[in-house]
């Protein structure tokens, strides 16, 4: 069979792997010049003018993320040398905050929650009272219940120094306006998955090298065409075929964004016989995005590590918007390379910048920061609210997306994206 996938983000490359695998001519189209969709390297200048990969965000993989791992393995990725992996911490400047051992579960989450640092007795009761409870209950909630209702037992000190970054890391929704159920499933996977389920795994490389290059030259050595720079245009069917831009294929596969999904799909709203995706383009075009913004800068003068980790947590407050901050130098980058976080980003480019500069100066004590690089990402996810209908995967007969915003149990997440490319693959294979 002849597969078209438009689209050569982490889903898209997930879906072109599993077509291949399966005995299929799969051909990818990119509009972009570099592949990764939204979790791409991006090319900048540091403090000294010399040339710097960076990447369109900061991200984030865990020990849970089986699939993502799988096939960074398959297409020649080291994912020890690759990604750098520590139990799970949410620790602060301050040095308060949680740190788990590295024990199996529930040893883990026990021992770190009785050894987390800033908590009172009473925080410390609470959390383990409702974590018990969560679990009783296999891990599900009322389907219209938000984090911040599930989490209502706990104390404001457990909200602010745990919930709310757990949330807005795995979520990127505030917990106010988060799905209850989606986060309670993210926990599940996490933190009682096994040994190791809830560790994070930080970048040592670009996110370009870090799968969708290497799947690309997978790809290819396997006969597969991956066409960077090209912009579909439009798809159709008739006479018992696809065409992608007056192509013929016998599967579509849209991994792209909705909103571009949406658009193509349009498209073939005008074929014989008539196409019934008109639900879907309306849900599709109803999902609400939140945007992340990362800062970049650099302490121009440091020879070594900045910060006593490669992570750190931070308080956001009125005027100090990150949640994370990130030490690069001590992931393979330049010595001195910081990068800020601000999820659910809600201000201008230049006043983010000028914010996240104050807060390092407050929280850090930088004060040298030279910025490098801010950049928004303005569909970074969608909105993973309380009983969100998301997009199916099968539009029409021969039409498939994949996509982390996809019908699926995850949020906006490199594990959900490539989840959901493979499987959509293989529905249009089967």
């Amino acid at each position: 069979m002849k597969v078209a996938i438009v689209g050569a983000g982490w889903a898209g490359l997930a879906a072109a792997i599993a077509a291949v695998q399966a005995g299929a001519q799969a051909t990818v189209f990119e509009a972009a010049r570099t592949l990764g969709g939204r979790a791409r390297a991006l090319q900048a200048g540091g403090a000294d003018g010399t040339p710097l990969t960076l990447d369109n965000g900061q991200h984030i993989l865990i020990g849970a993320y089986t699939e993502s791992l799988r096939l960074m393995r398959l297409v020649g990725v080291d994912p020890a040398a690759a990604l750098h992996r520590q139990p799970l911490a949410l620790e602060f400047p301050d040095a308060t905050g949680l740190r788990l051992p590295d024990l199996p579960p529930p040893w883990d989450a026990l021992v770190g929650i009785a050894r987390a640092r800033g908590w009172g007795w009473r925080d410390k009761a609470a959390l383990l009272r409702t974590a018990a409870a969560w679990r009783l209950a296999g891990f599900r909630c009322a389907p219209q219940a938000t984090v911040e209702q599930l989490c209502a037992p706990l104390t404001r000190r457990l909200i602010d120094e745990f919930i709310d970054p757990l949330c807005v890391s795995a979520l990127n929704t505030p917990a106010r306006e988060a799905s209850g159920s989606v986060f309670l499933r993210v926990l599940q996977d996490s933190l009682f998955s096994g040994r190791g389920g809830s560790h994070l795994l930080l970048p040592r490389t670009d996110l370009g090298a870090l799968f969708p290059e290497a799947a690309a030259r997978w790809l290819q050595a396997r006969g597969a065409q991956v066409h960077t720079g090209r912009r579909v245009q439009a798809i159709s069917t008739g006479g018992g075929a696809w065409r992608v831009d007056g192509e013929p294929f016998d599967t579509v596969l849209l991994a792209t964004p909705s909103t571009e999904a949406a658009r193509l799909a349009r498209t073939a709203q005008g074929s014989e016989p008539v196409l019934p995706v008109q639900d879907w383009i309306t849900q599709a075009e109803a999902l609400r995005f939140i945007p992340i913004t990362t800062v970049y800068a650099q302490a121009p003068r440091a020879s070594g590590p900045v910060l006593p980790g490669p992570m750190l947590a931070l308080r956001p407050e009125a005027g100090q918007p990150a949640q994370f901050v990130f030490d690069r130098g001590r992931l393979g980058g330049p010595a001195g390379l910081l990068a800020f976080v601000v999820s659910a980003s809600e201000a201008d480019r230049a006043r983010v910048e000028a914010q996240v500069l104050a807060q390092a100066r407050s929280q850090l004590g930088l004060e040298d920061l030279q910025p490098l690089q801010t950049v928004v990402e303005k569909r970074a996810t969608f909105a993973c609210t309380p009983g969100l209908q998301r997009p199916r995967m099968a539009l029409a007969p021969g039409l498939w997306a994949c996509g982390d915003y996809t019908e699926g149990p995850y949020p906006a997440t490199l594990e959900g994206a490539v989840l959901s490319g493979g499987a959509a693959a293989r529905l249009a294979l089967a």
